[in-house]
């Protein structure tokens, strides 16, 4: 194998032919099958974490600092924050994620799809992880009163690299681990998700945001604490790709030309065609994770304000609380990896969403009992929600077809973003129909949010049911099969 050392030292940034023109498929699926056999090597001493597999979960330790300190805790409230940017900028904030998002649904299943027939995954993850990285450490120079627009537009393009990068990200599971250690594999990889985004944020919050004077004597003049934050959150998420950014490689390419991205277009309707005649339980599976999905999302996205309005947390309560529910959710989706691998990705999903409408159902009609009722059920919410994520991760690559992969992330990225609206929505209107209905304020009846979200999950719970039946009925969920390979409407 020493022969492709110099491609992997000096042209590693080149596209595979053009690196390395004499090297072909047998070559390289020589290459795979003895980084597959040194894997299971060091997974016979370790268990199933080897190098190529903490490579990969590194990187999702790398950018969930962009979805917990960019996006939901610092960046986010920073560039809201009416005194410093005007009283526009929530709305401002709005429709730029809305356009983000907008973005990703046109484009991540052209990505996935071209990813899949070009082979170049490496190029998409190295693209993707330093546009990520740069948007974050370009936010520095985002002022106050007047850096507003760049701010917006930072975040929008970093959200956009992120969910492209994500697609090819999930569709590497599969190539790092095997039948049997998928589940944990995955679970693994988000699991340190959650914790590695609430390290980052208590040291940045230890550092530069709680102290008067900070670090290097940073204060919040002119913004400076945040915005040295997010220095720390650019180099922490460039740091920690940068392992799979090296260790993983393009693929020789399975179509014989480039198609180019009107091609790529045209395969991904082909294929949903093709899946609605022959494989519908791949499309059911879409539709019915997207609703869900939207569901954990909400659970997430609400749960700070009901802790707040519902049960009296204070500011600092909420973020205590939010660190104790990443780390829960961390490390429940960690063990529930194994499960996966025991019983089947369908198995944990059901487990997970009958135990979120449990808890969710305990929180609604316990919510006069104090700020323990929320702490006890709460916190059990959080249980439940990384393992449903990590296992439908595991469901969808079990199901997809080889070489397709990629498509199909690029859809479950794609019909996620589609129904997003879902949750919100519901919340807020489970909400106005209780205050037009008991002649409450909304704050009174806020609980009832809570029971939005729980429909949402239901609605989601009900069209996943199919295919956990017929998964059962072919006997073929066990993680020492193909499992979900069976699982057909």
């Amino acid at each position: 194998m020493n022969v492709l050392r110099p491609y992997d030292q000096c042209t590693w940034w080149l596209p595979r032919e053009l690196a390395y023109p004499n090297l072909t498929r047998a070559l390289y699926r020589r290459r795979m099958e003895q980084s597959q056999t040194d894997g299971r090597r060091l997974s016979s001493r370790f268990g199933f974490i080897n190098g190529d597999v903490l490579s990969w979960a590194l990187w999702d330790w790398a950018t969930s600092a962009f979805s917990s300190v960019v996006v939901t805790f610092l960046f986010a409230a920073y560039l809201t924050n009416k005194d410093l940017f005007g009283a526009s900028a929530n709305t401002d904030l709005g429709w730029a994620d809305a356009i983000a998002g907008i973005v990703v649904a046109l484009i991540a299943p052209a990505v996935g799809e071209w990813t899949d027939k070009s082979g170049k995954r490496k190029t998409v993850i190295v693209l993707t992880s330093l546009i990520v990285g740069v948007s974050v450490l370009g936010m520095f120079w985002v002022t106050p009163h007047s850096g507003l627009l760049l701010g917006l537009v930072l975040l929008g393009v970093g959200n956009v690299a992120l969910e492209c990068g994500s697609v090819v990200y999930n569709a590497m599971v599969g190539d790092v681990s095997t039948e049997k250690t998928v589940g944990r594999v995955s679970g693994f990889g988000w699991g340190l998700g959650y914790v590695a985004g609430i390290v980052l944020l208590l040291v940045l919050y230890l550092s530069f945001i709680s102290p008067q004077v900070g670090l290097f004597g940073v204060t919040s003049h002119n913004g400076m604490d945040v915005r040295i934050s997010m220095v720390v959150t650019g180099a922490w998420i460039l740091v920690f790709a940068l392992p799979l950014m090296i260790k993983t490689h393009n693929a020789p390419p399975v179509a014989r030309r480039n198609r180019g991205v009107a091609g790529a277009y045209r395969e991904v309707f082909r294929a949903i065609r093709r899946f609605w005649r022959t494989d519908r339980s791949v499309v059911w599976f879409l539709l019915s994770s997207a609703i869900y999905r939207d569901g954990l999302a909400g659970v997430f996205s609400f749960g700070g304000v009901l802790a707040g309005v519902v049960f009296g947390f204070s500011a600092e309560q909420v973020m205590v609380f939010g660190i104790a529910a990443n780390v829960v959710a961390g490390i429940a989706t960690i063990l529930f990896g194994r499960l996966d691998d025991r019983i089947g990705s369908a198995k944990v999903i059901l487990i997970s969403l009958v135990s979120l409408l449990i808890a969710g159902g305990a929180v609604f009609l316990f919510h006069d009992g104090g700020q323990a009722v929320f702490w006890v059920f709460g916190l059990l919410l959080c249980i439940f929600v990384g393992p449903a994520q990590s296992a439908s991760r595991t469901y969808l690559i079990r199901i997809a077809p080889d070489n397709m992969e990629g498509e199909l992330f690029g859809l479950y990225a794609t019909t996620g973003r589609v129904i997003s609206f879902l949750a919100p929505m519901m919340y807020s209107t489970a909400i106005l129909l209780a205050a037009a209905a008991m002649g409450r304020t909304k704050d009174q009846v806020a609980y009832f949010g809570i029971l939005g979200i729980m429909l949402v999950l239901l609605a989601g719970l009900l069209t996943f049911l199919p295919l956990l039946r017929a998964s059962n009925s072919s006997q073929a969920d066990g993680a020492s099969t193909s499992t979900e390979d069976a699982a057909r409407i």
